[in-house]
């Protein structure tokens, strides 16, 4: 997609804050983070949306949320950290390239669901 941001970010047409890179995924920290450790799980392949995923991709869905925990532990997060994937307007989604947000760290708030959009 030409127009897609995280299309354009995952192959490096706008830099990013990479904390993870392979040739499926590609891991970087949210510009608006709305915790102390805030970043975003995003496959290079575009998939508009959780709910435009089909069987085909059932190994990059798995492996989108093995790297976010992998990532999690390596900055910290051990004790736990929440996952969000917004799907869809009505679910919160403003950037539509599927991906997964992986919030954690002292503080993070019960509500921090009801914050998290793109």
């Amino acid at each position: 997609m030409t127009d897609c941001i995280f299309c354009k970010i995952a192959n490096g047409a706008i830099p990013s804050n990479k904390i993870f890179e392979d040739d499926d995924v590609l891991v970087f920290h949210d510009i608006h983070p709305v915790a102390p450790v805030h970043f975003l799980v995003v496959p290079k392949v575009h998939i508009t949306s959780l709910a435009h995923a089909d069987e085909a991709q059932q190994a990059l869905l798995g492996k989108l949320l093995l790297v976010g925990a992998r990532v999690a532990r390596e900055l910290g997060l051990a004790d736990g950290f929440r996952t969000i994937v917004n799907t869809g307007a009505g679910g919160g989604q403003t950037v539509f390239h599927l991906h997964v947000h992986v919030l954690g760290g002292p503080g993070l708030s019960p509500r921090i669901a009801e914050v998290v959009t793109h």
